[in-house]
């Protein structure tokens, strides 16, 4: 994710780089539902709730990269 680049990506690339982002920030939007219902039945399923945390952050996380990389791609 960390890739830098100074060529101008091709319209094709940034179209496929949107595509990706609104597909992970659909599945972002029910982690964090998930998630918030987990914290709502607490103490019930307690258990899960590092891994479902984790999981949420390491999606917002992705998220945040291709968000960084196509603001960084329009702006060549």
């Amino acid at each position: 994710m960390g890739e830098t680049t100074t060529t101008k990506p091709t319209p094709e690339a940034i179209e496929a780089l949107k595509k990706s982002i609104k597909r992970l920030n659909s599945r972002a939007g029910q982690q964090k539902m998930d998630l918030h219902d987990l914290a709502e039945g607490l103490p019930t399923n307690y258990q899960t709730l590092l891994e479902m945390a984790q999981k949420t952050y390491d999606i917002y996380f992705e998220l945040d990269q291709l968000k960084k990389r196509l603001k960084t791609w329009e702006e060549l």
